[in-house]
């Protein structure tokens, strides 16, 4: 189900844009229809009422809670079921955040993530990662969203920004906390500069982990082929534009990219910009040979960073002790489906 499906169908039954906005609030905060002062049988078109009873039922069927993961950091890891089968990954985080997910697998290929080695099985619809949404409200407040799970947003572009611009007006999160996360694919760049960037712009989050054009083609195989400049640039502009400091991110793994140089790299690149580093010690895959520095070592290099002139907030990834980083819950529940190729228009 898609979200301008999902209007298309209302306004059929009679729905004028305050129906609309009314069924959709209600649905994106989940809440009961008669919660408003307005009750439903003095509002909504008969044809509308009618159908309400499928249409929430549809809804809710679009994904389910298969197991629950509680952290000792206060966030909850959850493998969510969608109606076809498949599963993807949402992360209650502390201070009222979800981490939700937009693809099925991915096909940017990380080597050191879970989900990359999957390759792409299929895109999650807006509605699908609305609902992973929903689910959480459920279960404790949402105020902020990253768009940091399974996939790469850039390749389900549409479905995302769809997501993003209900979350930001009936579901009520501020922009700045609807946070957009890419590898650094241009189309990202475009569409938020753009026209057709819709009502809502959201915050952006850069996958950089590296700041060596080489290191990282061998980090991120099928990422676009961006240099760290080329993000760093592109980042700072929409920055400037947006009023949002860019949020780059930084898996920082022992003996690969936490020596001398790259902090050098990283201070060249990000001094003075309008952003922070967000270094997160890398969460270990049994049968891959990356390993996680100590978090003394992690420490020690977000101080020298910060006091080299780039704001860094050293983050763990949330959920470590139930060992549930990206992609790892789904591929211990489920054996691994053969990925579907798709055309990714890639530039």
């Amino acid at each position: 189900m898609l979200i301008s499906d999902l209007r298309q169908r209302l306004r059929a039954l009679g729905a004028l844009p305050k129906h609309e906005q009314r069924v959709l609030r209600d649905w994106v905060q989940a809440k009961p229809h008669d919660s408003s002062r307005r009750r439903p049988e003095h509002f909504l078109p008969l044809a509308l009422r009618e159908a309400l009873p499928a249409i929430d039922a549809e809804l809710a069927a679009l994904v389910r809670v298969v197991s629950e993961h509680p952290g000792e950091d206060g966030s909850a890891r959850l493998l969510v079921g969608l109606s076809d089968g498949q599963m993807v990954e949402s992360v209650l985080l502390p201070r009222d955040g979800l981490c939700v997910s937009s693809q099925v697998g991915c096909a940017v290929g990380c080597t050191f993530c879970m989900t990359g080695r999957e390759g792409l099985i299929r895109q999650v619809t807006s509605a699908e990662i609305v609902a992973q949404v929903v689910l959480a409200r459920r279960l404790r407040p949402v105020k902020k969203v990253v768009f940091m799970g399974m996939g790469e947003p850039a390749h389900n572009l549409e479905n995302v920004m769809e997501a993003i611009a209900l979350l930001g007006i009936e579901g009520g999160i501020g922009h700045k906390n609807l946070v957009l996360s890419t590898v650094g694919d241009p189309r990202v760049f475009e569409r938020l500069h753009g026209p057709d960037v819709g009502p809502v712009k959201p915050a952006l989050a850069l996958s950089l982990h590296t700041s060596k054009a080489e290191l990282r083609k061998e980090l991120l195989p099928r990422a676009p082929r961006l240099s760290p400049e080329d993000i760093v640039e592109a980042g700072e502009r929409y920055a400037r534009f947006s009023g949002y400091p860019i949020q780059y991110q930084w898996t920082l793994i022992e003996g690969v990219n936490d020596g001398p140089e790259e902090l050098d790299g990283i201070v060249r690149l990000l001094k003075g910009k309008l952003g922070l580093l967000n270094m997160i010690p890398y969460n270990q895959i049994p049968d891959l040979d990356y390993r996680r520095p100590s978090w003394e070592r992690a420490r020690s290099i977000a101080a020298e960073l910060h006091s080299r002139g780039v704001l860094t907030k050293l983050r763990d990834s949330a959920g470590q002790d139930v060992d549930g980083g990206c992609g790892q819950l789904r591929a211990r529940s489920s054996a691994t489906p053969q990925p579907i190729r798709l055309k990714l228009n890639r530039p």
